[in-house]
């Protein structure tokens, strides 16, 4: 083992000599930078077993805005604007959108992608009543990140704190706001 040590020891005090630390952290942040561009993402390469009626109900069932299954509600909690005479990104009529909203990131079985999607609650009236959703709270924090946690009444700064509905429209797909 000493003449392994003698090695590690003659290389790094050469190394020491010829570059700075600045320079040996730049040259390893971009080797690393390009390892990770370069290395193949893990695929899955196992075969859906699904029949052909089944994947034509689960179409169904993510694209229908008024149930609780669609695609872009992973991260709703509260009643659907798009039960309540709204839409998925229009408040109905005689409330308002809230200023305030919290966002979740949900994959689009349609085309594999995953989006981020804005939650913002509809406010002005008293609750709706109908198309509750609260099973969905995949990217849920806790309530000390305020901007992800979805049992909070988003009704801050409009002028009538009164909860309606939820709705959830697409800000765009989640890679792009991971790019610099």
């Amino acid at each position: 083992m000493n003449w392994i040590d003698r090695l590690v020891e003659f290389w790094s005090r050469r190394l020491a000599l010829r570059g700075s630390r600045r320079g040996f952290l730049t040259s390893l942040a971009l080797f690393l930078g390009a390892a990770c561009k370069l290395l193949p993402a893990p695929i899955e390469r196992t075969q859906s077993q699904s029949t052909a009626p089944e994947e034509k109900e689960l179409t169904e069932k993510t694209n229908n805005e008024s149930s609780c299954a669609y695609w872009r509600y992973c991260s709703i909690d509260g009643f659907l604007c798009s039960c309540c005479g709204g839409g998925v990104t229009a408040c109905p009529p005689g409330t308002f959108p809230s200023p305030t909203h919290w966002v979740g990131s949900c994959r689009n079985p349609l085309d594999g992608k995953q989006y981020l999607i804005s939650y913002r609650d509809c406010c002005g009236k008293g609750a709706c009543g109908r198309c509750y959703c609260q099973q969905t709270n995949e990217t849920e924090m806790p309530v000390y990140q305020i901007n992800r946690n979805n049992d909070t009444i988003w009704c801050f700064g409009a002028p009538n704190m009164m909860y309606h509905c939820t709705g959830a429209s697409i800000l765009g797909l989640a890679q792009d706001f991971h790019k610099e």
